[in-house]
């Protein structure tokens, strides 16, 4: 079985309890599933989860080179070179990471409010970035928006390899 969710923003990626965070628990309540890969609490968007072992590994593993699409909502305007340097792949201090495929896009039209909203600065402009990386570093996208000068303001997964977000509203989930 597989499970869509659009995690919100702030929920944690676990079905253990923890005082006053929500976690996957309060919104699924399917037992025996286990997210396939992880969204960190400022994140938000598609979570895929699984009752079945080989379906979470071949999601998870890098080898198997899933891609998983994302809109990136950045401080500034990121240039050509920006992009090209995310497109080669940028130094972290865990590695280098892999080639990813990078472009400036207008902020989504399905875009969803945030809660609570992202922080704005008058004299600083914002833009929106896609990105699709084939592995999964701790917090790699923002890690890698900021080495390349745009710090991730707001972070959505919309796709993992075919699944996407569709039309599901943050909290709601969908059984395939």
């Amino acid at each position: 079985m597989i499970i869509l969710f659009n995690k919100p923003y702030g929920v944690l990626c676990q079905f253990r309890p923890v005082a006053g965070r929500k976690t996957l628990k309060d919104f699924i309540t399917q037992p025996g599933v286990h997210a396939a890969g992880r969204l960190d609490a400022d994140s938000e968007g598609l979570l895929v989860l699984t009752d079945e072992g080989r379906e979470q590994h071949r999601i998870t593993d890098p080898q198997h080179k899933l891609p998983k699409t994302y809109y990136v909502q950045v401080e500034g305007e990121p240039d050509e070179a920006a992009l090209e340097q995310l497109r080669n792949g940028v130094i972290l201090n865990d590695g280098m990471t892999r080639p990813a495929l990078a472009a400036r896009v207008a902020e989504p039209g399905w875009l969803w409010p945030r809660d609570p909203p992202v922080r704005f600065r008058k004299n600083f402009p914002t833009s929106w970035i896609t990105l699709v990386l084939r592995e999964g570093k701790n917090r790699q996208v923002r890690r890698m928006t900021a080495a390349v000068g745009y710090p991730t303001l707001r972070l959505i997964r919309h796709q993992i390899g075919a699944w996407t977000l569709k039309n599901l509203d943050p909290g709601m989930h969908v059984k395939l």
